[in-house]
């Protein structure tokens, strides 16, 4: 499955999608720092830097298939530690990142962001209107950073999931008759990952990299590499629901 992958920051969402089986075709990002860090880890992936622009340089030449559009768009409308002026704030980027579901058309959205944006009524119900007017249906979960192993606070974050909209009725009807049984995704999977092995996914992650002093000693502007890595998504996170969107997009072609 190809992801396009928006507000790419430094790659967690790429990292855990793709030990779900997932492959990067294309990442859109605008902080400089983090162009650089996508570049490093990704040379073969093309890169854009503003998603309000990303369709038309997606159109520039062929293209692969999407099948996922991911992204976390800025959270700093909905953060307590923010203005928290919602939709109203200039960072307020979901229509954008709607905008690029409208054109690609993928078979599924993954979007993550603060825990607090399920709260704010006006932008969670937008983003949930888009998504219905665009065809999709959606499940979501409020997680915490620790719930993965990441050595964090609580750092709740919601994880939502979009996939195409009625597709499940006629599966559900053929339960009790040797059908396939229930979509991955309509059971309340997004957060059934048993905790001991999310901590156990995360912590492999996590030994496997270098000490966070070790990457900043020596190298020029650490506020803006602490705030990408504090921007980050968990990796163990992405590759969770990724996992779950590859046994749903089976479960569909069995269906």
């Amino acid at each position: 499955m190809n992801v396009l992958s928006l507000f790419s920051g430094i790659g967690g969402i790429e990292l855990g999608l793709e030990r779900a089986g997932m492959t990067t075709v294309g990442q859109v990002e605008i902080n400089p720092f983090c162009q650089r860090v996508l570049a490093h880890h990704w040379p073969e992936v093309p890169r854009h830097d503003d998603v309000r622009t990303a369709n038309t340089w997606w159109d520039a030449e062929p293209r692969p298939p999407v099948h996922v559009v991911a992204g976390g768009f800025p959270c700093q409308p909905f953060s307590l530690s923010g203005k928290q002026l919602g939709t109203a704030d200039e960072r307020w980027m979901w229509p954008a990142m709607a905008d690029v579901v409208r054109h690609v058309r993928p078979d599924y959205v993954f979007v993550e962001n603060v825990g607090d944006l399920v709260r704010d009524d006006d932008a969670f119900g937008w983003l949930l209107g888009d998504l219905a007017a665009l065809g999709f249906d959606a499940e979501w979960s409020v997680l915490s950073a620790f719930q993965f192993g990441a050595p964090h606070a609580k750092r709740e974050r919601v994880y939502l999931v979009a996939h195409a909209a009625g597709r499940y009725g006629h599966a559900r009807d053929r339960v009790g008759s040797g059908g396939v049984g229930e979509s991955p995704l309509t059971v309340g999977r997004l957060s059934g990952l048993p905790v001991a092995a999310r901590r156990e996914s995360a912590q492999a992650w996590l030994e496997a990299q270098p000490d966070v002093d070790l990457l900043v000693d020596g190298l020029p502007g650490r506020v803006d590499e602490l705030a990408a890595y504090g921007n980050a998504v968990i990796p163990a996170a992405a590759e969770h629901i990724g996992r779950l969107i590859v046994e749903d997009a089976a479960w569909a072609v069995a269906a």
